[in-house]
């Protein structure tokens, strides 16, 4: 069993809370070219290896059977209800998932609606990484700004630390929970694929909502576009 799948996701969002938390970025800029690579780096992940790949096995599966256009359709299907789905939970979590999280005024408590959204992202999210381990490293990349902005944001709301921790330290192991759960639970087998089409739509509308925001002031912006391409390089060549 290869256990980086299960220790990459964890500890990226963990390093991500202990620089954010002990060591405050100055500079947001950095994050957000992190944020884009993240996000395209996912994207390119998700297009070239589980894309094609549970298209594949649909089609070596039903090889003899009367119509190809009908399971592409059947998966597709699953992929639009996975990118409603993530609209439906950015309308609790407010945009968490990819780096959206606004405001500076004081919390006494956990924002329960925004722990429970990313919980369930996240498990998701580790669902297809049973069958693809390069999606751990994608999600790993992708979780590691994200938990930088939601600490720095739980910081500046004045969040007790003690809560912070907690949230952080749950969202790390909800991925490697996902992905537990996928490789044990006999109940996934039967919807595996319908699983995985439901989850790259979820990884669709993250990843290119992260890309495809448009820049600060409406400017080109390089330093983002070469973080962008140089994520998609990386992905090629996994």
């Amino acid at each position: 069993m290869n256990y980086l799948v299960y220790i990459f996701p964890f500890f990226a969002v963990l390093l991500g809370y202990v620089l954010a938390f002990y060591f405050t970025p100055k500079n947001k800029k950095q994050i957000k070219l992190l944020l884009a690579f993240s996000g395209s780096f996912l994207l390119s992940l998700t297009v070239m290896h589980l894309l094609p790949g549970i298209y594949l096995s649909e089609l070596n599966e039903h090889s003899h059977s009367d119509s190809h256009e009908h399971i592409h359709s059947s998966i597709g299907i699953f992929i639009m209800l996975g990118i409603i789905f993530q609209i439906i939970l950015e309308y609790f979590s407010k945009g968490a998932e990819h780096g959206h999280v606004h405001g500076h005024d004081k919390m006494n408590h956990i924002p329960w609606l925004l722990f429970f959204s990313l919980c369930i992202h996240a498990i998701l999210e580790g669902i297809p990484i049973n069958k693809d381990n390069h999606l751990a490293y994608g999600i790993a990349i992708h979780h590691f700004p994200i938990a930088m902005i939601l600490t720095i944001f739980f910081k500046n709301a004045q969040l007790n630390s003690k809560a912070i921790f907690s949230f952080m330290i749950t969202f790390a192991l909800m991925t490697p929970l996902g992905t537990l759960l996928a490789a044990h639970l006999s109940i996934f087998e039967p919807i595996e694929k319908q699983l995985v089409g439901f989850v790259i739509g979820i990884l669709f509308h993250i990843s290119s909502t992260i890309i495809f925001e448009t820049s600060e002031g409406h400017k080109f912006n390089l330093a983002k576009l070469l973080a962008i391409i140089f994520g998609i390089i990386i992905a090629t060549f996994m």
